[in-house]
Order: structure tokens, then C-alpha cells, then sequence
């Protein structure tokens, strides 16, 4: 399997405010089932590297590590082929030499002493994962910071999380990145948001990828919408903001124009619409929907949202239908009709 690197896919982090919590969906009972997430702290083990053990810590994390260490520093930290240890040598060495190694490590340690809640967070809903999907296989969890390269890649048997795509609103060091991460996505890069991220990667990269034939807004609101209800079942007790990425007011604005928005997915002919840049603009990341609104309130990613009520919808009125059935219907239509959606 090649290195799949999930750009950030960054959303909101309001977690505790219950008015904006999550669909209410039937609980299940996971106490019985044996998971026991541990991340590895690929970050802590850097701290042992010095120029003169480089070669011996690259034969370690080689055989350790295996397939993450092997994508770590050649796709995260650009430093070439383990394998070719004599270029890795000096790059290495160059690299934990500098103030920004050092300031960037010393931020990540200051944040995340531990990893407990996370690890808990995550345990939970791979308990979940289990319960809907008995057969699926958990992946290594591996903590690191490559200078803000990556935050959830996956690879063959690894999940790994980007420790420093998860510094907080306020780090010091995102202001200097606005051109390629602006703050409408650095500011969901908080501690709250590994497990939901970690989660939603997991989902679309290795459960349930998407079909490469969905071009239509509506296959695409669809599948959307099918992440996040599996990420309803498996995180029953997170807010709906942190799944999809919303500020409260962007959630508030988007339950309030609801039938709106409909309307105007239907009036302005979207549902079937093939084009890639028109459809885009109801899917990407960004502040806010342009067409939508007045002085840029609005909320942005609207066919996710509309996706996601639609299949809601859906499984209100089908109960009987499982998860791993749900992933299985493959027309976006059929979705469509089953759920009657019509804006609410």
C-alpha cells in the first residue's frame, strides 16, 4: 500500500457546548470488546538522536518502526531513504542542529506531556469501529512532528498523527505559515481534534475509500455524508461542530438555512452537477460559501452538510439498516429517495 497523506482535513473544536452535541443515535454497549489504544511516541524517541548515534537510531527505528519510519523520512520529513544511510547521516544531522528543530520539539513536549485523553478518546471509538465492523483490523497509532508536513497520514499498518498540526489556536508558529495554512484551518489545529481527525482518516483511507467514479454533487454529498454518520456511531459523545468543522455560529447559520440551502441546491440545478469547480465550492474547506449569505457569515462545505442530514434522514426512517450496509448502497440516488429529504 502506498503512503496516503491526508492534507489537512481540519475542522472546529467546540466539544462541551450541548446545544451544537451530537445527533442522538442509539447507544451501544462496547465494555465487552478488547481495545486498548496505546500511541507510540515517535516524537519522544527523536529526542535521543545526536549527530554521532544517527546510524545507530536509523537501524533501531528501521526495524521498530518499519513502514512509518521508512515514510517518515522520506515522504514527512523529506530526508531521504533510511536504507541509503550515508546521505541520511548529514541531513539528519543538519536537522536537529537547527533553532527550529529545537523550538518546534520544545512546543510539541510542552503540549502533549501525555497522550491520555487521546488515547482514551480513541479507544472508544475503536471499541465502536469493532462493534459495527468485527473484522476490521486497528492500526498502529504513531505520534511525530515533521514541521508541519502532514497531520493524519496513513500508510500499510499505521495511523500516524502530527503532533505539530495539533498545537492549539494561539501557537506561535502558525501566524508564519498564513500562506499555506490559513487561519480559517489553523485554528481548529487543537488537542480536541486528533481523535475526531484520526477517526474521520481512518474512515475515508482505509473503511470506506471513495469511489473514484463519484463526480455528481450528490454522490459526493453522499459519501460525505456517510463519514460523518459513522463517525455519529463511533464518537456517540462529540459535538457535531468538531465532526464537520464548524464554529458554533457557522452551525447555528447552517440549522437556521437549512431548507435555504436546499432550495437553492435544487433552483440552481446542483444535485447533478459533474462540473469539478462548481461542485467543489460546496465540499473544500473554506471561510465561508460566497454565493450564500451576506457579509460573508455563511457557512462553508454545505454539500457536506446537506449530505450528512440526508443520510440521517435516511437511517431514521431505515433503522434496520446497519452501518456496513449503509457503506454498501452504492447509488446516491437511492440514498436521495429512501430518506425524503427535503431540506429538514
Amino acid at each position: 500500500m502506498m503512503l496516503k497523506i491526508n492534507l489537512p482535513q481540519i475542522y472546529g473544536f467546540f466539544l462541551i457546548i450541548m446545544m451544537f452535541s451530537c445527533h442522538g443515535e442509539t447507544r451501544v454497549d462496547v465494555s465487552h470488546i478488547d481495545v486498548d489504544i496505546q500511541i507510540e511516541r515517535f516524537d519522544r524517541a527523536l529526542d535521543s538522536l545526536r549527530p554521532e548515534n544517527v546510524l545507530e537510531k536509523n537501524r533501531e527505528w528501521l526495524h521498530r518502526y518499519g513502514y512509518f519510519y521508512a515514510d517518515y523520512m522520506q515522504y514527512m520529513l523529506e530526508a531521504g531513504n533510511p536504507l541509503d544511510s550515508a546521505r541520511l547521516r548529514p541531513i539528519l544531522t543538519q536537522v536537529i542542529e537547527t533553532e527550529d528543530f529545537r523550538a518546534l520539539k520544545a512546543s510539541v513536549y510542552e503540549t502533549f506531556p501525555d497522550l491520555a485523553s487521546q488515547e482514551a478518546g480513541l479507544t472508544d471509538a475503536f471499541k465502536h469501529f469493532k462493534y459495527y465492523f468485527p473484522e476490521i483490523t486497528i492500526p498502529r497509532f504513531i505520534a511525530f512532528f515533521s514541521g508541519f508536513a502532514v497531520q493524519t497520514p496513513v500508510g500499510e499498518d499505521y495511523l500516524g498523527i502530527g503532533l505539530d498540526m495539533f498545537l492549539g489556536a494561539d501557537s506561535k508558529f502558525y501566524p508564519a505559515l498564513r500562506e499555506s495554512i490559513p487561519f480559517y484551518l489553523s485554528r481548529r489545529f487543537t488537542p480536541d481534534n486528533i481523535v475526531p481527525r484520526a477517526v474521520e482518516t481512518y474512515v475515508r483511507e482505509v473503511l470506506h475509500p471513495q469511489n473514484n467514479l463519484d463526480v455528481t454533487l450528490l454522490q459526493h454529498m453522499v459519501y460525505q455524508g456517510k463519514v460523518l454518520y459513522v463517525m455519529d456511531r463511533v464518537m456517540p459523545d462529540v459535538a457535531d461542530t468538531l465532526k464537520i468543522g464548524y464554529t458554533a455560529q457557522q452551525w447555528e447559520w447552517a440549522q437556521r438555512y437549512e431548507r435555504d440551502i436546499w432550495a437553492w441546491f435544487l433552483q440552481e440545478n446542483l444535485l447533478y452537477e459533474a462540473d469539478y469547480n462548481r461542485v467543489q465550492k460546496y465540499l473544500s474547506e473554506a471561510p465561508f460559501t460566497p454565493e450564500l449569505g451576506e457579509r460573508n457569515e455563511s457557512a462553508p462545505k454545505l454539500g457536506v452538510f446537506i449530505g450528512w442530514k440526508m443520510v440521517r434522514a435516511y437511517m431514521e426512517r431505515h433503522p434496520e439498516t446497519t452501518l456496513p450496509e449503509l457503506l454498501a448502497i452504492s447509488e446516491a440516488q437511492a440514498i436521495l429517495d429512501g430518506s425524503r429529504y427535503r431540506g429538514k
